[in-house]
């Protein structure tokens, strides 16, 4: 069950309040932890599509020269034991 809701009416005491601060600082500092955390991950991210992005337009690009300018049959890409 919940504890009761606690209006700011000052009727806490300045042992509650700093309990209190102190319960925000920490989970302040936790918050500011996870965003780093997330912020880096997140730019790893960005250079690991970066890279796969890269690759692609190159196997692209090894792919239109090697088929020079024509046409593929697909007969003549089957396997030899058909």
């Amino acid at each position: 069950m919940l504890p009761p809701l606690r209006s700011n009416s000052g009727m806490d005491t300045p042992h509650d309040t700093a309990r209190r601060l102190d319960d925000l600082e920490v989970k302040a500092s936790y918050a500011e932890d996870l965003l780093d955390q997330l912020n880096t991950l997140v730019y790893r991210q960005q250079q690991q599509i970066d890279a796969l992005v890269a690759q692609v337009t190159l196997l692209r690009e090894q792919g239109a020269g090697a088929d020079g300018g024509s046409t593929r049959n697909l007969r003549d890409e089957l396997p030899p034991h058909y």
